[in-house]
């Protein structure tokens, strides 16, 4: 019997059909795997190959306005960078997690004119031999591929102009945020029909774009409908006019948003954050004929195993009902987390989410 593929595994998942277990992957911090390699993992292994998780790939290509990135500062604890969005990050090198933002080029409409002047879609943005070699290794592996669109509000606050500056614009300069989130895709979409148009056919449309925090997301639904929902609907509309899937990362409490993202196209939502308010259960009921989930595994539990493996067998045995699930943490692996631990926890899932 031909082994079933990553590929073939999760088309049958998003298409809400059972193929044999569900789809399973995390995503552990470098200095998770650092002691991963010091507890007894290869190091010339991957922690996919090594735990048998699925292969999921993604594919890039550069819509950023392309300011020289330099490090400004290096020491022993950290690094400081500025990097081709023009934003001055930090981040720490003894422990994981998200990077301190320091600093922004881009503060208002007169910079993000600069900036806008040098984002073209230029086709020596594509590295090309990068693409062939990662699609070529992922389709001989069977991996899902991703084509990542970079755009939307959790970019631009995060790496391009700054948290306060992002939520003061969107209530009070709504036509700038709508530029911004539109000329992104101005540039990557002509970029990916490139890429299309040359024979790498992938499978998803895939983009990051937080919009929520703890019990709620950060704007009104009607704020998203006014500035955002439209750029989602462009992304959602390339990949469905190609015959692909789409699969959004959006942590946070984004409950009220779900209808919304439906309406546009939206295939799978990750990573169904539990910490935060969301309900996988609750959301598997209500929409789990029309949306696919991946996470919603409590992440805080990593720090208590045991209430971990009874979260597993109390979420994943339902999720996985009529396909429609990924098993995964509802946010990432932590360093905390031991080679042992995670093995347990690999171990438990592919039981769990088995079909036989």
């Amino acid at each position: 019997m031909q082994d079933v593929t990553t590929r073939d595994r999760m088309m049958l998942a998003v298409e809400h059909k059972e193929p044999d277990r569900t789809p399973i992957t995390d995503y552990p911090w470098p200095t998770t795997l650092a002691r991963w390699r010091s507890e007894g993992m290869p190091g010339d292994l991957s922690h996919v190959d090594y735990f048998g998780l699925d292969h999921f790939v993604t594919l890039h290509v550069d819509n950023s306005p392309r300011y020289p990135r330099r490090v400004i500062e290096e020491t022993d604890s950290y690094i400081t960078e500025f990097t081709e969005w023009g934003a001055t990050l930090r981040n720490w090198k003894d422990h994981g997690g998200t990077p301190e933002h320091i600093d922004f080029t881009v503060k208002d409409p007169e910079t993000w004119q600069q900036a806008k002047a040098r984002m073209k879609p230029d086709a020596d943005r594509i590295d090309w031999e990068e693409i062939d070699r990662t699609y070529t290794q992922a389709r001989e592996r069977g991996a899902w591929v991703s084509a990542v669109f970079w755009f939307g509000f959790d970019v631009t606050h995060s790496y391009f102009v700054g948290t306060e500056t992002m939520l003061v614009a969107m209530a009070t300069q709504g036509e700038w945020v709508k530029d911004m989130f539109n000329h992104y895709l101005d540039v990557a979409i002509p970029l990916w029909d490139m890429v299309w148009d040359r024979g790498y056919h992938f499978d998803e449309v895939f983009w990051y774009d937080d919009m929520g925090y703890k019990g709620t997301s950060f704007f009104s639904v009607d704020m998203y409908r006014d500035l955002l929902k439209g750029a989602h609907k462009r992304a959602c509309d390339w990949a469905k006019s190609r015959g692909l899937k789409t699969r959004l990362h959006s942590c946070g409490n984004i409950s009220g948003l779900i209808e919304d993202l439906l309406e546009i196209g939206l295939d799978t939502l990750n990573p169904i954050e539990v910490k935060a308010g969301m309900d996988p259960l609750a959301l598997k009921e209500q929409y789990g004929d029309r949306l696919a989930f991946q996470g919603a595994l409590n992440a805080v539990l990593y720090e208590k195993p045991e209430k971990m493996w009874g979260e597993m067998h109390r979420v994943i045995p339902r999720m996985k009902r009529g396909g429609g699930y990924i098993i995964g943490s509802d946010h990432s692996v932590p360093e905390t987390v031991s080679l042992a631990e995670f093995t347990e926890f690999v171990r438990l899932a592919k039981e769990l989410g088995s079909y036989d």
